[in-house]
This record gives structure tokens, C-alpha cells and sequence, in this order.
């Protein structure tokens, strides 16, 4: 009888190991994968538009994933699988980057294709990672760390040794010269054109910003300058500033309005889950960027890695 049952037990035992799964990879729905929700709308914005320039100008491919628990995987095999499926990089180059972070689980690592290992070495990463990225995941910023961490990825690959500073004392004398305009002087015909062909370029964006989640925030920092230049053709800088004002905080609550909406919920939770959602005859594919009616967006280039990198906790 005890024989009987200690074969019961090892039997269980195996079919539970057997039945364990393994932790899912989400959908890549653009350069920041926030599937742990751990980062601001602000922060995504800003890194899908760094990484995006930085691809632009070398062809590296940077991801940032965040995914509250990864157990029983380690973050290692776990890094591993999310390169192989979601081919970070470009083909024959092998220049992608993912960074992972497991909040739950405290853990983080920077993963690294094959062509940018003789830059971005495993002691390089591990650098990184203590330096720029831990202190600030230690006090529970993590749009602090995963910025600074980012920052010197890129700094490392484009040959800078540290992050530029943002110049903020040019920021003023950019705004400046809007005082130096003169109201437009065209007959009214002229500007109800071009006012027409105007805000309906940017009043367009600004309506598919309002009713597409996560993706929404990245087209409400995109259109700040459009609000606070294109409209001076029109109807002059005194009326361009009360413009911009009206969207700065007409849009956030304009947007707030909508997240209670059962459709909006539902358009959520449909580009979590498949990486689009339609949405009144359209179709908008998350990516922090991406809005067709067709399809398409941010994809993998068909890199690989071997295991490249290194991994810290917190």
C-alpha cells in the first residue's frame, strides 16, 4: 500500500513537471513592450522616440520589455526566446538589443545580438546595468532606470562616452522667436484654405490620439509642435498660443473621458492581446507610432542572439 502510493506521488510529480508552462512572450507591438505597466505614458513616448531615431541612424534594433513575472524561466532563457521570436535586429547584421525587466521578480538583463557583442561586451552591460539602471530601480523609478539604462546603450554604440545633456537654456530663445511673428496678413479666402488643409491634418491626428489606447500618448507629444507652428499661418501667434493651451489640456482630459468606454476598453485590450484593433472602420496597430487602415508597423529585422549580455537584480 505505502509502495502504491509513493508511485502515485512520483507520478504526480513528473506530471506536474511535465504540464509546467513556461512564461508566455507577449505580442510585439512596437519598441516599448510595457506588459508590466510599470512605465509612465511620458517615459513610452520618450523611448519609442529615441530608439526610433537611433535605428534611423545605425540600424540597430533596441527593445524594451517589461513583464511582471517570468517564473519558472530564467531571465537568461527567458531573454533568449523573446529575441528568437521576435528577430530583433536586421538579418545578416544581428544588431538588436532587448532590455528586460521583471519587476516582480526583481530582475533585469540586457540582451545582445551576435554583430554588437564587440561593443557592447558582457562587462559593458553589467556596467550598465549596476550603474545606470539598479540605483534607480532600488528607489522604484523606473522610468528612471530604463531611460538612463537606454541612454548609455546608445551612447555605447554610437561611439559617445556618455549621454548627451539636454541644452535646457536653448529651450527658451527656440520659443522665443514665435514673438517675433507678425499676424497673417492674406485675403480670407486664402487662409480658410489653408486653415482647412491645416487642422485637418493635425485635427485628424489628434482625434485618432484621443480614441487609441497606449499609443494615443505618443501622437499627444508628436503633435505639441505641429499645435505650436502650423497654426501662426493661420490665425496668428496670440491665437496659436491660446491653441496650444486648449490641446495641451484638452487632450488629456479628452482622453480620460474615453477609458471608461466599453469600446475603448475593448480596443485596450485587443492590442494587448493581437497587436491591433479596429476602431471605427480603421485599423491601429500598437507600436507608439504606427496608425493605418491597412495594417503594418514596428517588426523585428530577423537578428538572433546567443546569449550575449549580462543580467543584475535589485
Amino acid at each position: 500500500m505505502r509502495r502504491s502510493r509513493a508511485w502515485l506521488a512520483a507520478l504526480l510529480i513528473v506530471l506536474s513537471a511535465s504540464f509546467a508552462r513556461s512564461a508566455d512572450i507577449p505580442y510585439l507591438t512596437g519598441r516599448v513592450v510595457d506588459d508590466a505597466g510599470i512605465l509612465s505614458q511620458g517615459a513610452r513616448a520618450r523611448l519609442t522616440a529615441e530608439l526610433k531615431a537611433h535605428e534611423e541612424k545605425t540600424t540597430d534594433q533596441i527593445v524594451v520589455l517589461t513583464v511582471q513575472t517570468i517564473q519558472p524561466d530564467s531571465i537568461e532563457d527567458y531573454a533568449v526566446k523573446v529575441v528568437e521570436a521576435w528577430k530583433i535586429g536586421q538579418r545578416g547584421k544581428d544588431n538588436g538589443v532587448l532590455v528586460v525587466v521583471i519587476p516582480r521578480d526583481r530582475k533585469m538583463r540586457i540582451e545582445v545580438g551576435y554583430g554588437l557583442e564587440p561593443t557592447l561586451t558582457d562587462g559593458v552591460c553589467g556596467d550598465i546595468i549596476r550603474s545606470s539602471m539598479t540605483p534607480a530601480f532600488k528607489q522604484g523609478d523606473y522610468d528612471r532606470g530604463v531611460e538612463d539604462g537606454v541612454a548609455a546603450i546608445i551612447s555605447r554604440l554610437e561611439g559617445r562616452a556618455a549621454p548627451v545633456a539636454t541644452d535646457e537654456g536653448a529651450q527658451p530663445a527656440a520659443r522665443g522667436g514665435l514673438s517675433g511673428l507678425q499676424p497673417p496678413n492674406m485675403p480670407w479666402q486664402q487662409r480658410i484654405l489653408i486653415g482647412a488643409f491645416v487642422f485637418g491634418i493635425i485635427g485628424l491626428f489628434t482625434v485618432v490620439g484621443v480614441v487609441t489606447p497606449a499609443a494615443g500618448w505618443f501622437l499627444y507629444v508628436f503633435l505639441i509642435p505641429f499645435w505650436a507652428i502650423f497654426p501662426v499661418i493661420v490665425v496668428g501667434p496670440n491665437a496659436t498660443l491660446a491653441l496650444l493651451a486648449t490641446y495641451l489640456i484638452g487632450f488629456p482630459l479628452a482622453k480620460r473621458s474615453m477609458q471608461n468606454q466599453p469600446w475603448y476598453l475593448k480596443a485596450a485590450q485587443d492590442l494587448k492581446s493581437k497587436g491591433s484593433a479596429n476602431i471605427g472602420g480603421f485599423t491601429i496597430t500598437s507600436g507608439g507610432s504606427s496608425f493605418s487602415s491597412g495594417g503594418g508597423g514596428f517588426s523585428g529585422g530577423g537578428g538572433s542572439s546567443g546569449g550575449g549580455g549580462a543580467s543584475g537584480s535589485w
